[in-house]
């Protein structure tokens, strides 16, 4: 059995085969879960990974306005810097568990209200300042204080009281949270030396590449930390991400090896870039999603029967296949997919009807065009996507005119303050996390300007819940709310689909963001 299983962990270090696959097959060869990752660590140990030279990355979703403050981060460049540089306190595994990182253990009380998470000693920050759990608690607190911008403050209000116990930092929340590790590796929470409170934008981490280049909108540029805690990462001597927002010109900086690998490929394209020599296609399903969101306190969206006219006008099974081309499943306006631990499907599945569309748009009053916002830089195909839902509007009467916006900007300029615009989000590892980032009324990342107390309750109660058919339930029905009162149209949940040159070692899928978690930089390298 051991040669069978050693056999398959190379497999899924080489890429030609998903973790998940391989803990299936190990399962049914009687081989238990440590069992498993232990052997599929070794696995990957025994890849010898190569050291040494400039590994490349080509990315949407950067701009001449981001910060490198990791609490702002809001798009895909800010989170590939926020890995090279950064760490958390913990972190998700390909498998969905949780990984250990500048916490090398963590426990919590009876009750789930008390978490303490021991912190790794030895560790160095870039400027030679050792990390201690003060560091911690001021970054906690950084992310948590009222005036904070921090796109994790929706899941920080949780905490009542950080404290220090020798080198554990102990947390006291307000209420019972078993899903609060998960809630800890929310990528704006890079542990910074004092918490970011000198300078939040130095990029000064524990992460295993040190910033020496910082052209936003163009290029981003990392040498090794040397004193890296960490062993088994951090493989290449230099690292850079370029900025390459448009979809053309993305694809062929991989093509000429300007870089060595890129996200978001767009699907439409997937079969010629395939035929690229030395270059592969990568596909994770995840709980990624490409959303069409309104604010619901704004004109003239704060009308629940103009927001039902636009989700009945959205035709999701057409968007599923002419943008996603089969890389990915259709949504339901809500922000939760079969990817989540607790996901019910007693949601009905709404569909494309232009009568009950055309019979809201009426009783909404409204009359005149609706404005909707839309970039390339929103998700691939974005602009196509509203082309195609501008055609199903027509069908009920709906005139929606559509704004193509620069790609540069779009993250600090249009989203999250125009009040109708196309997006996408990432997705959390649970439901908590993702509906007290984007759904809790106080979330500061509330996109949607969602507000409903009844939620809200629901939110907290399910945090609290031991039986889990009751705590599935509660998601259900907050599922319901969300899908029938919210802002949110959400007809896809997308893959992450990446371009891969054949050069690159230690590829590994991981669904909870794009590049392996943002993580493609540090953990592959360039084969000899």
């Amino acid at each position: 059995m051991t040669d069978s299983l050693q056999h398959l962990g190379k497999l899924v270090n080489s890429g030609k085969l998903d973790r998940r696959t391989f803990m299936k097959r190990a399962a049914a060869m009687g081989a238990s879960v440590a069992f498993s990752n232990g052997l599929l660590s070794s696995s990957a140990m025994a890849a010898d990974p190569v050291k040494g030279g400039l590994l490349k990355l080509g990315s949407s979703g950067g701009g001449s306005t981001d910060s490198l403050d990791p609490a702002l981060a809001a798009s895909a460049v800010p989170l590939f810097n926020n890995h090279s540089w950064g760490d958390l306190l913990v972190d998700i595994a390909d498998d969905g568990g949780i990984e250990h990182r500048l916490a090398e253990e963590y426990g919590a009380s009876a009750d789930a209200k008390t978490w303490t998470f021991k912190i790794r000693k030895g560790v160095e920050f870039h400027n030679g300042k050792t990390l201690t759990p003060e560091d911690v608690v001021a970054t906690l607190k950084r992310h948590s204080g009222e005036e904070s911008k921090s796109g994790a403050l929706g899941v920080m209000r949780s905490i009542d009281t950080l404290k220090i116990d020798g080198d554990n930092v102990v947390v006291g929340l307000k209420d019972a949270n078993a899903d609060l590790p998960f809630l800890m590796s929310d990528y704006h929470l890079m542990i910074q030396p004092d918490g970011g409170n000198d300078d939040p934008t130095a990029a000064i981490g524990t992460g295993p590449y040190k910033m020496v280049v910082n052209e936003p909108g163009v290029r981003h540029g990392y040498e090794k930390n040397a004193n890296d805690w960490h062993p088994n990462r951090g493989h290449a001597d230099q690292i850079e991400i370029l900025v390459i927002n448009d979809d053309t010109a993305r694809v062929a900086a991989l093509q000429s090896g300007q870089v060595h690998m890129i996200e978001r490929v767009p699907p439409k394209i997937v079969e010629l870039v395939e035929r690229i020599p030395g270059v592969e296609i990568k596909s994770t399903p995840g709980r990624g999603h490409y959303v069409f969101i309104m604010h619901t306190d704004t004109a003239p969206f704060e009308n629940n029967d103009l927001r039902l006219a636009l989700k009945y006008a959205m035709n999701r099974q057409e968007m599923v296949d002419k943008i996603l081309f089969g890389y990915g499943s259709l949504g339901n306006d809500i922000p939760i997919n079969a990817a989540y631990p607790y996901f019910s499907a007693d949601v009905e599945q709404r569909s494309y009807d232009p009568d009950k569309a055309a019979f809201h748009y009426k009783k909404s009053g409204h009359s005149g065009s609706v404005v909707m916002r839309t970039s390339e830089n929103s998700f691939p195909g974005a602009v196509d996507a509203a082309q195609l839902f501008q055609q199903s509007c027509s069908a009920s009467g709906i005139k929606l005119e559509v704004k193509r916006e620069p790609n540069d900007g779009y993250w600090s300029e249009v989203w999250n303050k125009q009040p109708f615009c196309t997006s996408y989000w990432g997705g959390r590892p649970t439901q908590d996390q993702m509906y007290s980032t984007a759904y809790l009324s106080t979330a500061d990342w509330n996109d949607t300007r969602f507000k409903n107390a009844e939620f809200d309750n629901m939110l907290l109660a399910a945090r609290g819940e031991l039986d889990e058919t009751k705590r599935k339930q509660i998601y259900a029905d907050m599922g319901s709310i969300v899908h029938n009162d919210g802002g949110l149209i959400c007809p896809m949940f997308n893959d992450w689909v990446e371009g891969v040159a054949s050069a690159v070692g230690g590829w590994t899928p991981n669904p909870n963001q794009a590049m392996m978690n943002g993580q493609a930089l540090s953990q592959c390298w360039l084969k000899a």
